[in-house]
């Protein structure tokens, strides 16, 4: 790749193993539901400017997640879509009309526990699985998202107590999280971030995914239902650990360091 065509900053070495990380990434996704979008956001962390993180996560995400939702169109649950969309735009607009610096521990500790609830608890009421309990998750999840960029464990638990078959469970999330990721792009260039030069990277990581995402659909073939959700639920009850020990950390909790 020519050096041209990377952010300033950004070495041919770094986008190469960034690139990789994309096409793994997005495998592990598609073939177990969730996860790959944290583990994409840490990478990043490690590399890219912070004020580029969430936006270029974003835009990211945003391909991987409308590849993986295109490849599984037919088993998304449009009902469910219909209550989330809507949300999605109310969320979006509360929090570009704020724009405020959030208690980052706060929403780390609130997400991770009830990410552990949705995993391990009571399955929520059939009320709150409904429309209105879709918008109200949909809302909340977006609005946050344009701060913390972590809210992915907690809209596939969700996703995961209304659907038990698993092309349906990661072909839901797959399309809920492309609407989620949709208003990024114009909330961060209206609060001034370039992605000019950052498009031809974000298209390049863009397309490793898709090709990471056709590697984990083949691997989700291989699974079933009942394999999937304790797959799944694992993975979910390490990322929100993940984010408790965040949470500890960013409040400097006693024993957190």
């Amino acid at each position: 790749m020519d050096i041209a065509l990377l952010p300033e900053g950004l070495g041919v070495t770094t986008a190469a193993l960034l690139l990789a990380a994309s096409a793994i990434t997005s495998m592990i996704t598609a073939s177990l539901g969730a996860g790959g979008g944290v583990l994409l956001l840490v990478l990043l962390a490690m590399w890219l400017p912070p004020a580029a993180i969430i936006p270029v996560h974003g835009l990211v995400q945003l391909g991987s997640n409308a590849g993986r939702a295109a490849m599984t169109w037919r088993k998304v649950d449009w009902r469910v879509i219909a209550a989330f969309a809507p949300g999605v735009l109310v969320g979006a607009a509360v929090g570009a009309w704020l724009l405020v610096d959030l208690p980052q521990h706060l929403w780390q500790l609130t997400i991770g526990l009830f990410v552990l609830y949705l995993c391990w608890g009571p399955p929520l009421p059939g009320r709150a699985l409904g429309t209105p309990g879709v918008f109200l998750a949909s809302v909340l999840t977006s609005f946050v998202s344009l701060f913390v960029g972590a809210t992915g464990p907690l809209v596939a638990a969700f996703v995961k107590q209304i659907h038990r078959d698993r092309f349906t469970t990661v072909a839901t999330f797959a399309t809920a999280m492309t609407l989620q990721h949709a208003p990024k792009a114009l909330v961060f260039g209206l609060a001034g971030f370039v992605f000019q030069q950052w498009l031809v990277f974000i298209a390049a990581m863009i397309v490793c995914g898709l090709v990471g995402t056709r590697l984990g659909l083949q691997v989700l073939k291989k699974l079933d239902n009942r394999r999937f959700q304790q797959l799944f639920n694992l993975l979910l009850t390490v990322l929100a650990l993940r984010l408790l020990w965040q949470a500890a950390q960013s409040a400097g909790w006693p024993g957190s360091l």
